[in-house]
């Protein structure tokens, strides 16, 4: 009997932990739209040269789903918005409907 509560115990503690856990996952912006399959591995941007002022950050480029393939986006140098700020870069993610694009931002 002992060991029935206990099990019942450490499975009603997954369970809550779990539902905890899910409701932390972000969830996809309105008007996302999913790719059917995994984007490819990263491209190199070749050329990128020298940044045209000290207050330019090199955003790297990434695929972008184009209806029913990737294409790739080149990078490009963009100015910082304000002193010090960094660039957190986009990442594909994946969800029950499929792939979608999450846009990098300045922090």
């Amino acid at each position: 009997m002992k060991k029935v509560l206990v099990r019942l115990v450490l499975v009603g503690a997954v369970a809550v932990s779990s539902a905890l856990l899910s409701s932390c996952v972000e969830a996809p912006p309105p008007g996302t739209v999913y790719a059917s399959y995994a984007p490819p591995a990263g491209e190199v941007d070749v050329a990128v040269g020298v940044a045209p002022g000290p207050d330019f950050v090199w955003i790297g480029g990434h695929h972008v789903w184009r209806g029913n393939a990737y294409v790739w986006q080149a990078g490009s140098w963009q100015r910082r918005p304000r002193p010090n700020a960094r660039w957190v870069p986009g990442v594909w993610r994946h969800h029950a409907n499929g792939w979608y694009w999450r846009d990098g931002r300045w922090k």
